[in-house]
């Protein structure tokens, strides 16, 4: 499983609008092949700062996500919303040598 870590700083009189096209299309990312968990986490001292937090059955399921459609159009929604270029991060979970296994996907 991967996980998907996009921070997103907005401009705080755009929050709104953020936060009404994250409503608007995150049942459909959800429902989007290999996608297991899709959550937006806010800062708590920062209410602008957000943090899209996700689950993807593999690498190539979220390519595929972010070739699709769904994406470009919400991409091209929201970006000029940006106050700072997103930071996007991916991750495996680490499982540790006391639980029999080594550093590799969970």
């Amino acid at each position: 499983m991967l996980i998907r870590m996009v921070r997103l700083t907005i401009r705080p009189d755009n929050l709104k609008d953020f936060l009404d096209v994250y409503v608007a299309v995150a049942e459909q990312i959800r429902a989007m092949p290999g996608c297991h968990h899709l959550e937006l986490w806010q800062d708590v001292h920062f209410s602008n700062i957000v943090t899209s937090y996700s689950h993807w059955e593999s690498t190539q399921a979220l390519e595929a996500y972010r070739k699709c459609e769904l994406f470009k159009e919400t991409w091209a929604r929201i970006k000029p919303l940006f106050a700072a270029p997103a930071l996007a991060h991916s991750y495996v979970r680490y499982v540790s040598p006391s639980q029999n296994a080594s550093c590799k996907p969970a």
